[in-house]
């Protein structure tokens, strides 16, 4: 039986997804972004620009206090996303990459973020299927998205 609600969709298989082209997935839960986390992410990839680690100098800075990188933003996608959707008798998933990515806005430290999905595309491909999902990621209290991207996401039966 499949179930949608206004936060998560769960499926009884990946071919379901072919009914669900242009259709809401779900909300995800609010996330709280922490200095903690955005220092774990620049030692991690290397990049501990000041905007980023150095609280004290980013006060006086062009955001006011410091903010998460982009890409970890980005990052957030793959356990946001798992709260919009569930998906029953899969062998594996698989983020098969990004067609359209942006960061309209910054992301503060200490806010919060959720993402919302829709699927934009959908294929059956061999033992599978292969969706395009809409993804905007929002910060608590913004005005605009921190966050749009179109992620390709592989489910296999």
């Amino acid at each position: 039986m499949t179930t949608n609600t206004a936060a998560r969709t769960v499926l009884e298989s990946p071919t379901e997804l072919l009914d669900y082209v242009g259709k809401p997935l779900g909300i995800s839960r609010w996330h709280s972004v922490t200095q903690s986390d955005v220092d774990l992410f620049a030692k991690a990839t290397g990049d501990e620009q000041w905007i980023h680690v150095d609280v004290e100098r980013a006060k006086s800075g062009p955001f006011g206090g410091t903010i998460a990188h982009g890409y970890m933003t980005l990052s957030l996608i793959a356990p946001l996303f798992d709260d919009v959707l569930e998906i029953d008798n899969v062998s594996m998933g698989v983020n098969y990459g990004l067609n359209k990515t942006r960061f309209p806005a910054p992301v503060p430290v200490g806010s919060r973020v959720r993402l919302s999905s829709t699927v934009a595309a959908a294929e059956q491909i061999k033992g599978g299927v292969q969706i395009v999902a809409a993804i905007t990621i929002e910060r608590e209290g913004g005005d605009k998205p921190v966050c749009i991207a179109e992620a390709v996401l592989r489910y296999y039966h």
